[in-house]
């Protein structure tokens, strides 16, 4: 399932623990999917406290707790880690992460945990949800499989890579936007793993947030530049990441675009989509500093409209308008070029349905 998709069904699942329908969630993929990153999203939207417990890192007393004397009997210290209404709040996500890395013993500890929402006098409050994430045991991890009592407790979705929604998200967190041109540029490149050879890095959504940060950090060293690049997503991808980066000197003037003073549309595919990922920043900067001057604003995306009619091939220009709408909003519908630059890519829009 795509992440957008699960990221509502994870909303909804989380609701729907008010209204006693909520049944626990396990997550497969692939290391760097971004299976956690999505969980994060559901308690930031919500506003609750999401508790992240690596199973794989556990002991079963770390779940059970420890045992203490109490005149003839023994009880259980209940673990801090678990949910509490006092300390945590009434709502909340309970997140088991690399629960299919877990030894056994562990595993078992987890079962009534999951099965019960309980674990000897301790219960899970009613307002928590439970999701599970694991790597599947083709991915090269270390995995243990899952017992059928407990697999059959939850709802199980395989979380898949899918570059729209990774470019949403890049846009949404201040991603380099010369990377979210290099993958619109080489979209293949989003997750490339082989289990067979088991690389060290390799390029995924995860690590190439990594990657963002090494441009950030090493872009004014271009010795060091792609030895971090190549550290990040593997030596093949690195190197390319580069190429393209240090191509972008070709680009023409974006702020001449934005100005509506340039109408020059690069040749070459790599620097379109370039000039592409750049004038979406801009859009999203001009939506951010709209408060102060909207007609400027409106300016700057009718002048970005109007280049994106000029790419020859019109399903860069229907690429570009796309990731902006994502990211402004409906808004981009009131801009006067709107409807003028919709009509000009008819056939192509009629032609995808």
């Amino acid at each position: 399932m795509r992440p957008a998709d699960l990221l509502t069904v994870l909303d909804r699942e989380f609701l729907s623990t008010a209204e006693g329908h909520h049944t626990p969630v396990m997550l497969w993929g692939p290391p760097g999917v971004g299976k956690s990153d999505i969980v994060r999203q559901v308690g930031a939207k919500r506003a609750v406290p999401v508790i992240d417990i690596r199973l794989s890192q556990m002991e079963p007393s770390d779940l059970r707790g420890i045992p203490f004397r109490v005149e003839q009997r023994v009880e259980w210290a209940v673990p801090a880690i678990l949910p509490d209404t006092q300390r945590h709040g009434a709502q909340g996500i309970l997140f088991l992460d690399e629960i299919t890395s877990a030894a056994p013993t562990v595993s078992a500890a987890a079962y009534q945990l999951i099965l019960d929402r309980r674990l000897g006098e301790y219960q899970v409050p009613e307002g928590w949800a439970i999701i599970a994430a694991g790597n599947r045991q083709g991915d090269r991890g270390v995995t243990y499989s899952m017992p059928a009592p407990l697999a059959n407790r939850f709802s199980h979705y395989t979380v898949e890579t899918h570059l729209d929604d990774w470019v949403a998200w890049a846009y949404q967190n201040g991603i380099d936007q010369r990377l979210i041109g290099f993958l619109r540029f080489r979209p293949e490149l989003l997750f490339d793993f082989d289990p067979a050879h088991n690389p060290a890095a390799f390029p995924s959504p995860r690590s190439w947030e990594f990657a963002h940060r090494a441009l950030q950090k090493f872009g004014d060293q271009p010795n060091l530049l792609l030895q971090a690049l190549q550290a990040c997503v593997g030596a093949a991808a690195g190197i390319e990441l580069k190429a393209f980066v240090d191509n972008l000197d070709k680009l023409p003037d974006i702020e001449a675009i934005v100005a509506g003073e340039c109408n020059d549309v690069p040749k070459e595919i790599d620097l379109q989509y370039a000039v592409a990922s750049a004038l979406v920043g801009y859009a999203i900067r001009a939506k951010a500093g709209k408060k102060q001057n909207q007609s400027e604003a409106q300016q700057t995306y009718g002048h970005i409209l109007d280049y994106a009619g000029r790419f020859r091939q019109k399903e860069m220009g229907v690429m570009l308008v796309s990731d902006m709408h994502r990211a402004i909003g409906q808004e981009l519908f009131a801009v006067p070029q709107f409807s003028q630059w919709a009509q000009s890519i008819a056939d192509v829009m009629l032609y995808d349905h």
